[in-house]
């Protein structure tokens, strides 16, 4: 019994539910939420207060590319152990290819490239055929033996996963949930994933995201911010780590069934991660007046 009680009381410190709630906070977000068109989930966690506000924290959503977060830890874990070598060689075939724009698609068969090169283009630009190269060349099962070890009990990678099939078919390549997306972000960015060393690697690829014209658009470019996109049709999310003068905050904006699929900047869960962005940033640092420069839109048309 002493065991079972020790064991509840270590999973209840992953919970959304273990930092104190900001009430003032939470209902500037409620209202923010309010009528939106699809199902939404938020987590914020002040680090250096350790409190904040929990909206459908804990429920399911698809990850789309912030799964890529995992399989990093999962290609940075093998490095750890000396099963590969962060600038080793790899040989690109033609069947890798995920049909799309991604950079590593323009590669001709056999052409060769480190390994660190390809982690880059998973994180920063968010290839995809970067992404299923690293996720087929450790395993998707090992990816999902780190994270359970790791004491996340939602997140997984579901895609091309013996076992994972079900999942896959209702949440697409990964699952997650804004409270455990934040934990992740938290864990790299305190040294704890991994390793220390693998830690600070993965955080400084992190801070380097091409797509910034969604939650990053709405934090000043001279502060530094981890973060992590995905979108598909009926879900966009994404989460981010501020390191902000007056303390570093991480918050997961998750959404799916959304009724607007349109792929316009104006679509409504973008919109929806922008504010939050903002009210985020305004709320912690009040006596910040920045905002986004007049005429930042042409320059924010990324693609």
């Amino acid at each position: 019994m002493k065991y079972l009680i020790m064991a509840l009381s270590i999973l209840a410190c992953f919970s959304a539910s273990a930092q104190k709630t900001d009430e003032r906070l939470h209902e500037l977000l409620e209202k923010t939420l309010r009528g939106f068109n699809g199902v939404a989930g938020v987590y914020v966690q002040h680090l250096k207060k350790n409190n904040g506000a929990a909206i459908n924290a804990d429920t399911l959503f698809p990850t789309a590319s912030m799964i890529k977060v995992s399989i990093l830890c999962g290609v940075m874990d093998k490095i750890e152990k000396g099963e590969l070598q962060y600038n080793q060689k790899l040989v690109y075939r033609d069947s890798l290819l995920y049909p799309g724009v991604d950079l590593l698609g323009s590669f001709k068969d056999r052409d060769t490239i480190d390994l660190s090169k390809v982690a880059m283009l998973m994180i920063t630009m968010s290839d995809n055929t970067a992404s299923l190269w690293l996720q087929k060349l450790v395993g998707g099962a090992y990816i999902n033996r780190w994270l359970e070890g790791n004491g996340f009990t939602a997140t997984r990678v579901n895609s091309r996963v013996e076992g994972r099939e079900a999942m896959r078919k209702i949440y697409g390549w990964g699952v997650s949930s804004p409270f455990e997306m934040c934990r992740l972000f938290t864990l790299i960015r305190d040294g704890k994933a991994v390793s220390e060393a693998a830690s600070e690697r993965m955080y400084r690829s992190l801070v380097r995201i091409y797509w910034d014209d969604g939650a990053l658009s709405q934090i000043p470019p001279y502060i530094q911010a981890a973060s992590k996109q995905g979108f598909v049709d009926d879900s966009r999310s994404e989460t981010v780590l501020v390191n902000a003068p007056h303390g570093d905050y991480v918050f997961s904006v998750m959404t799916k069934n959304n009724k607007d699929t349109s792929w316009r900047k104006d679509n409504e869960a973008s919109e929806l991660i922008r504010r939050i962005s903002a009210l985020l940033w305004h709320y912690y640092e009040p006596q910040n007046k920045w905002k986004p420069a007049k005429g930042i839109d042409k320059y924010m048309l990324n693609e």
